[in-house]
């Protein structure tokens, strides 16, 4: 028959057991330390437990406890020497008080109450070490009974117990002292490649923009014809000039031209200036935006939209590095670095015959591409912060944006990029009335978003044809058995809402669209969603 003292011991080692199991399990040291209090709630009928440890304040801090209210552990606080739990800290010794009511060191911060009821209440603190190190105190309260409870058996087990939870805490504050130290180094190294990679009146702290600087300052000391991609509004002209004022040619002028914005007569008559009496109205000579740029940067915007016939003249011009004035046949070599820039796909241009393969191949040199703002969301608060500020200047009037206006914000799909962000901040900075732009401010919450409606979602440039790895499966089943999506407009929505069970928010979802511009797409296609 096994005696008493054996079923303790087989208890005991079944409560070391689990508590070392707990400890080992997560690195949530608040967790875990409650976790361990409650197996000794079970195994020793304790009333109340506490670990107290050292905090960097000089104080012991309860960390984890079993039977207080949330007020008596936070008044669980102690200085070195303070108090039983402050004395066994001190001394590194155990220390057990058979009555703590009899105990004037006792005190009681935490409220036993029983205690004033004439109860007999036992105390029995042990320090928590890691090697020579004490960090901290293991501490219980519970009722005394002579002849069923050995207090020496208590200290004993305590002890063990505080020994594992000493070894967790070093483990903790060494890996909690690693990650603090290698999230400074990274902040670090952020910053210097912030600082590093940063460029004039570019917003943005995503890893698209951190590239996007990157190959700017790699490519700007060159003297290497660039071409800068990407959709109307994403900041073309900025990133044209942050690499002129990084080139040798800084102190040079930076000429700039809208290619779409005139004729080619007129286109002509810019490039390359024109003689006097060259046609009606040439009354005096004139230089182009050549001449004006020699030993500088030419910047020439929407270059895809030029005509064939233009397209073979700067062909020229790029090859010889020289020129004639309209009007004029005495030829002018000038020194420019040309960086172009486009929003239109022109290696289909190229494939359909629009526009020369060989420009394509001369002005194509250093390919920059700056992502649309719905691919780096993170630079969003930036920006509207950056508008903001502006807006605040140029009116001289406080305005701030609320939380909820920048989680509407954020979810935008934003087809018009930052130029849009900028009108819109600007739009709603003004029609605010007071100085708060709130969500229900915002113009897409009044339905007078007239953008939504000029860019319903299509296959080729606003986000049903989003990218496989955009795709967000609505669990792991339809992402396993699902079909490729079709790339008709039509065909992709019937697909999108039969995957989903004609539910149109989760159909948006998988097509990486909002819910609104799901509507406007379904309303545009002429589908019918199905009621269940």
């Amino acid at each position: 028959m096994i005696n008493t003292a054996d079923r303790n011991v087989a208890a005991e080692l079944i409560s070391i057991y689990e508590i070392s199991k707990i400890l080992g399990s997560s690195l949530d040291l608040t967790k875990t330390l409650r976790e361990v209090l409650n197996i000794l709630a079970i195994q020793m009928d304790t009333r109340r437990g506490m670990i107290s440890l050292m905090h960097e304040s000089g104080e012991l801090h309860l960390v984890g406890a079993s039977g207080l209210s949330s007020e008596e552990f936070h008044r669980g606080r102690y200085r070195v020497g303070e108090g039983m739990i402050g004395r066994v800290f001190q001394s590194g010794m155990p220390s057990v008080i058979a009555d703590i009511s009899k105990e004037p060191l006792f005190f009681n911060r935490t409220t036993e109450p029983d205690a004033a009821l004439g109860k007999t209440i036992a105390f029995v603190g042990v320090p928590i070490k890691a090697g020579y190190e004490t960090l901290g105190v293991l501490s219980i309260n519970r009722d005394l009974d002579p002849h069923r409870h050995s207090v020496d058996n208590d200290v004993r087990f305590l002890t063990m117990v505080a020994n594992l939870v000493g070894q967790t805490v070093r483990l903790y504050r060494n890996v909690t002292a690693e990650r603090t130290e290698l999230l400074e180094e990274k902040r670090r190294l952020k910053k210097e490649l912030q600082g590093k990679f940063s460029l004039e009146n570019v917003i943005g702290i995503s890893k698209a923009m951190e590239e996007v600087c990157g190959e700017v300052h790699q490519s700007a000391p060159s003297r290497s014809t660039m071409l800068v991609r990407g959709e109307s509004g994403t900041g073309k002209e900025v990133i044209a000039r942050a690499i002129h004022n990084l080139s040798p040619r800084k102190d040079g002028p930076f000429i700039k031209l809208n290619c779409a914005a005139l004729s080619e007569t007129l286109l002509e008559s810019e490039l390359f200036g024109h003689e006097k009496g060259a046609f009606t109205g040439a009354q005096a000579e004139r230089k182009g935006r050549f001449e004006l740029a020699n030993g500088g940067t030419l910047f020439l915007d929407e270059i895809g939209d030029i005509s064939p016939a233009f397209q073979a003249k700067l062909l020229r011009v790029l090859q010889e590095r020289e020129f004639e004035r309209v009007g004029g046949s005495r030829s002018i070599k000038v020194d420019v670095r040309l960086i172009t820039a486009t929003n239109r796909d022109l290696e289909q241009a190229v494939a359909k015959g629009e526009f020369r393969a060989d420009l394509y191949y001369r002005i194509n040199v250093v390919s920059i591409f700056i992502p649309p703002l719905r691919e780096r969301r993170e630079d969003i608060p930036y920006l509207a912060e950056y508008f903001l500020a502006k807006f605040r200047r140029d009116n001289d009037r406080e305005v701030a944006l609320s939380k909820e206006a920048l989680n509407t914000m954020m979810n935008c799909y934003w087809p018009g990029n930052v130029r849009q962000l900028e009108n819109c901040i600007e739009r709603t900075a003004t029609m605010a009335r007071g100085n708060v732009i709130n969500d229900g401010n915002l113009s897409c919450r009044q339905n007078k978003c007239l953008t939504q409606l000029l860019h319903v979602p299509d296959t080729t440039a606003h986000g049903l044809a989003a990218p496989a790895k955009t795709v967000i499966p609505i669990n792991d089943a339809a992402a396993e058995h699902a079909e490729q999506p079709p790339t008709a407009e039509r065909e992709r929505l019937l697909w999108a809402l039969e995957q989903c069970g004609w539910v149109q928010a989760k159909a948006a979802r998988l097509l990486n669209i909002s819910a609104r511009q799901m509507g406007y797409a379904l309303q545009k296609q002429e589908i019918e969603v199905k009621k269940f």
